[in-house]
C-alpha cells in the first residue's frame, strides 16, 4: 500500500498534525476577532453586585468653591474672625495666608434635614433633603493640576484613566448610538485631556467632549456628526470595506487595541447620526423647561444649557456625564465679588436639573455629585481671598441610591481640616464605584504587568451614605 509523507499506510505524523492545527487555531482566532468586532466593547454588561445607581452626573466647580462660605457652616470662624488660627497650618502650602477671615454671607437652616447651606445657594438650599453631604473630604496635592487629576483618575502624578472610562469600562453603556462617557464643555488646562482620557485602557473608553471650556455651550457640538452629502446606505458599504480591510489586517498581527478603537470609533460615528443631533438639539424642549434651567436668563444660561443636556443624555442611555464650570473658583483675591457671581451661575441650573430628574423619575438610579477639586482656607489670603484647601472640604450627592437629607464627617471648628470620619479621594471613587455596583478592588485592568484600578492600592467604600 503507498505512504503518504513517509509513514506507513498514509499515517499522519506530529509534525503534520500541528502544522494542520495550527492553521486551525488561526481560523478560530480569526473568529474570535470578527465576533469581538460584531459586538461593541461597549456593549452593556453586569455589575458586580445589584447597584444602587446606573448612572453618573458630574457637576464639576473647577478652581475650587470655598466649603465655609457655601455648605459648611461655622459659627466661631465669624465669631473668631481677624484672629490668628488658633492651631498649626499645614506643613506644606500653595501660599501663606495670614488670620481667620469670616464668611460674607449669612447661613440658613432649610428643609426637615435642617441643613445649613449660605445665601449663596438659595435654589439649591431648598433641595438640600435630597442632598447627602460629605463635610470631610480630603486630598494630598495643593496645585489645581494635581488635584484635579487625582479627582479624575486617582493619581495627581500620573496619567490614569479617568473615572468615567473606569465606570464605561466596568459596566458598559446603555445606547449603541451614543458614547456611554460624555464630557460639556470641559477644562483644557489642569492636566486637560487627561482628565477625560482612557490612558491605557482600551481607546474605546475614552471620553467625548462636546465643546470645551472657551466654547459657550450653546456652540458646543460634536464636529461633523452630520454627513449630508453622503447617502447612509453609501456610508454603510465604506464602513463595511473598511472593517474587513481593517479585520484582515489585523487577524495577521498581535492583539492591537488601538486599531480596534478606531473601527469601532468609525462604527460608532456611524451610529450616532440616527440618535445625537437631536438628544443635543435643545430647541424642542419648553419654554417651562428652559426657564427651569435658566436658559432665559443671560448669567444662567451657559450652565442651564449644560446641565439641561446632561438630563437628556442620562435620559438616553449615556453611563458618565460631566458638566463643568471652569474655570472660576479660585478666589484667591475678590472672594466676596467672584465667588457670589459664580454660585450665580450653576444654583438655579443645577437646582433645576434635581428637580427635573425627580420629576421624571430618573433621580433615583442617577447619582449626581458636585465637587471641586478641594476647598479653601478659612484663613485671608491678602484682604478678601482664600487659599487653596485640599486637607478639609466639602462634596454632596445627590440621588443613586445615597441617602437624602443627610449629613456626613466635619472639618475642625474654624474648617480647615477634615476632622470626623474623614473620605479621602480613593474613598469617594471607592463609594461611587459601589452605588453603580461595582467592586473597586475586582475592577482592574493589567498593564505593563500588573493589575491597575482607579483607587490604586488604597479605598473605602463609605457605606454609611447608602440609603
Amino acid at each position: 500500500m503507498s505512504t503518504e509523507r513517509g509513514t506507513p499506510d498514509g499515517a499522519t505524523t506530529r509534525r503534520d498534525a500541528l502544522k494542520a492545527l495550527g492553521a486551525g487555531f488561526g481560523w478560530l482566532s480569526f473568529a474570535a476577532l470578527a465576533q469581538a468586532f460584531d459586538r461593541s466593547p461597549t456593549a452593556a454588561r453586569p455589575a458586580h453586585f445589584a447597584p444602587r445607581a446606573k448612572r453618573v452626573i458630574f457637576l464639576f466647580m473647577h478652581g475650587g468653591p470655598s466649603q465655609v462660605d457655601t455648605f459648611d457652616h461655622k459659627p466661631l470662624l465669624a465669631r473668631d474672625h481677624g484672629k490668628p488660627l488658633p492651631f498649626a497650618k499645614p506643613r506644606i502650602q500653595f501660599a501663606q495666608t495670614g488670620n481667620l477671615l469670616k464668611s460674607p454671607w449669612a447661613f440658613k437652616q432649610y428643609g426637615q434635614s435642617g441643613a445649613w447651606v449660605s445665601e449663596l445657594f438659595p435654589n439649591v438650599a431648598r433641595h438640600v433633603d435630597d442632598l447627602c453631604f460629605v463635610k470631610s473630604m480630603h486630598g494630598t496635592n495643593e496645585a489645581h493640576g494635581g488635584a484635579l487629576l487625582a479627582l479624575h483618575t486617582g493619581s495627581a502624578t500620573f496619567v490614569r484613566p479617568s473615572m468615567g472610562s473606569w465606570v464605561l469600562y466596568g459596566l458598559g453603556s446603555q445606547n449603541d448610538n451614543l458614547p456611554g462617557f460624555i464630557t460639556i464643555c470641559p477644562t483644557l488646562g489642569h492636566g486637560g485631556v487627561n482628565n477625560w482620557s482612557s490612558a491605557f485602557l482600551p481607546g474605546v473608553y475614552q471620553g467625548t467632549p462636546i465643546g470645551n471650556a472657551s466654547v459657550p455651550a450653546k456652540s458646543a457640538t460634536i464636529r461633523h456628526l452630520e454627513r449630508g452629502d453622503v447617502a447612509p446606505e453609501f456610508q454603510r458599504a465604506q464602513l463595511d470595506l473598511l472593517r474587513d480591510l481593517n479585520t484582515d489586517h489585523s487577524a495577521c498581527r498581535d492583539h492591537d487595541p488601538m486599531l480596534e478603537a478606531r473601527i469601532e470609533s468609525y462604527e460608532l460615528a456611524f451610529r450616532m447620526q440616527t440618535e445625537a443631533p437631536q438628544v443635543l438639539d435643545l430647541e424642542n424642549e419648553s419654554a417651562a423647561t428652559k426657564k427651569l434651567y435658566g436658559i432665559d436668563d443671560p448669567i444662567t444660561e451657559n450652565f442651564g444649557r449644560q446641565c439641561l443636556l446632561a438630563r437628556r443624555l442620562a435620559e438616553s442611555g449615556v453611563r458618565f456625564i460631566q458638566c463643568t464650570h471652569s474655570y472660576k473658583w479660585d478666589q484667591h483675591e475678590q472672594l466676596k465679588e467672584l465667588h457670589a457671581k459664580n454660585a450665580r451661575e450653576v444654583d438655579l441650573p443645577i437646582a433645576g436639573l434635581l428637580h427635573d430628574l425627580k420629576l421624571r423619575g430618573l433621580l433615583d438610579d442617577t447619582l449626581v455629585l458636585w465637587a471641586g477639586e478641594f476647598g479653601r482656607t478659612p484663613t485671608a489670603q491678602g484682604e478678601n481671598g482664600r487659599d487653596h484647601n485640599p486637607h478639609g472640604f466639602t462634596i454632596w450627592f445627590a440621588g443613586g441610591g445615597t441617602k437624602r437629607g443627610f449629613s456626613y464627617g466635619a472639618t475642625d471648628d474654624y474648617g480647615f481640616y477634615a476632622e470626623r470620619d474623614k473620605v479621602h479621594v480613593h474613598d469617594l471613587h471607592a463609594t461611587m464605584l459601589a452605588l453603580l455596583g461595582l467592586d473597586h478592588e475586582r475592577l482592574t485592568y493589567r498593564f505593563a504587568g500588573r493589575d491597575f484600578r482607579l483607587t490604586d492600592v488604597e479605598g473605602e467604600v463609605v457605606t454609611d451614605l447608602f440609603a
